[in-house]
């Protein structure tokens, strides 16, 4: 008897322990958190991209934390800087998948930068949404990479148009001779051909070069140019820009959306002015108009961006931001962190308004956007204008 009450008293205290270590056990899962990699360029020749990139993704991660996650799971975010090179970016994509075992990736500041993760994200399955420019990170199609970014393709359309509109058909093309400035390249010269737009002039300079009289001197000779397209970012397109006001060259020059930061201007100073480039509406949030659906999004996310670092707001900023929250966004509508769930969740996104415009993805579109999310601006006294 007494044998019997004391094996009774041990099955129920280790089926007590059981519980408990069940439900401590399900209390550590759902805390598990949400790691979300990142690689950025937050120093080198595109620091000014990519340093209010990461600045975002740390702000946004600390913010929604202690709001209390995710559906109760803490964001985990790591991030490395990969100074803009190419190899860099592979080998901490390469340690955010095997080491740092993260289920999804914002990062990806260059075009370089990304196509040097895009096989290894394809190959370990894992979802990657880019932060920069060329169509070419999503077309053709790849199952896991999406990108937020407007393309270099829509900037090419949206210049194209505006040239249009002011009665231009001939222009001369200088382009970085970098992964966006090639691929802007590429598109230009497609994009030209479909508008009846006739490219008289095709000229490159290096991404280190500090000077390119050389090439818009050329520009300048040449009796057909109508105007001036540029693709390039970082530094370079300033230098561009500077050394097409000391040529006294007076035909409209466009930017790509490369250079959509304030940093720019500064860089550029003076030169700058009269420049146009097609943009995000997050650069005129206060210029938009109130009925549309990006205004309180653009607003809202200025003030706290400039509250908190107490510089401009850039579009770069706001891909980061629109990246981390539509891979969020996911987790909750794919109920967790599963990975082919997770991917499936954010190739479904549809009429989320961030930053960058309305994002609507399919299985043929990973990137969402359409040509209206695009504004053309133009700089006017050292500050960004909306061209009407």
């Amino acid at each position: 008897m007494r044998k019997r009450l004391f094996a009774t008293i041990a099955f129920t205290a280790l089926t007590a322990m059981t519980a408990v270590s069940g439900l401590l056990s399900g209390a550590a899962q759902a805390a598990d958190p949400i790691k979300v990699g990142a690689f950025v360029s937050a120093t080198g020749p595109a620091s000014f991209l990519g340093d209010p990139e990461k600045k975002v993704l740390e702000l946004y991660a600390d913010r929604i934390n202690k709001a209390g996650g995710i559906d109760g799971r803490p964001v985990q975010l790591t991030v490395y800087d990969d100074g803009g090179a190419a190899d860099k970016a592979a080998s901490f994509t390469k340690r955010l998948i095997e080491s740092d075992g993260v289920d999804v990736i914002v990062g990806g500041t260059t075009t370089a930068a990304t196509m040097a993760a895009v096989p290894l994200v394809e190959r370990a399955g894992v979802p990657f949404i880019s932060l920069a420019g060329a169509v070419v990170i999503v077309e053709p199609v790849k199952k896991w990479v999406f990108k937020t970014p407007h393309t270099d393709r829509m900037a090419a359309e949206k210049v194209m148009e505006d040239m249009k509109k002011r009665g231009l058909t001939k222009l001369a093309l200088l382009s970085e001779d970098s992964g966006f400035g090639k691929s802007g390249r590429e598109q230009t010269i497609a994009v030209a051909k479909e508008r009846g737009i006739e490219l008289v002039a095709d000229e490159t300079y290096g991404a280190k070069d500090t000077d390119v009289t050389a090439q818009l001197t050329k520009i300048k000779n040449n009796a057909a140019a109508q105007a001036v397209l540029v693709f390039g970012l970082g530094q370079g397109p300033a230098v561009v820009t500077k050394n097409y006001r000391q040529l006294g060259i007076s035909l409209p020059l466009y930017q790509s959306h490369g250079v959509a930061s304030k940093e720019f201007i500064r860089l550029a100073g003076g030169a700058a002015e009269g420049v146009r480039l097609p943009a995000a509406g997050l650069v005129v949030a206060a210029q938009l108009p109130d009925s549309d659906p990006q205004k309180k999004v653009v607003t809202e996310f200025t003030k706290v961006y400039e509250d908190s670092f107490n510089t401009e707001v850039s579009t770069f900023a706001g891909h980061a931001y629109d990246g981390l929250m539509i891979a969020l966004d996911a987790v909750k509508r794919a109920g967790g962190t599963d990975k082919a769930k997770l991917r499936d969740a954010i190739e479904q996104t549809k009429g989320y308004v961030g930053t960058g415009g309305t994002v609507t993805m399919s299985a043929k579109d990973h990137m969402g956007l359409t040509l209206d999310a695009f504004h053309m601006v133009e700089v006017k006294q050292g500050d960004w204008s909306l061209v009407k």
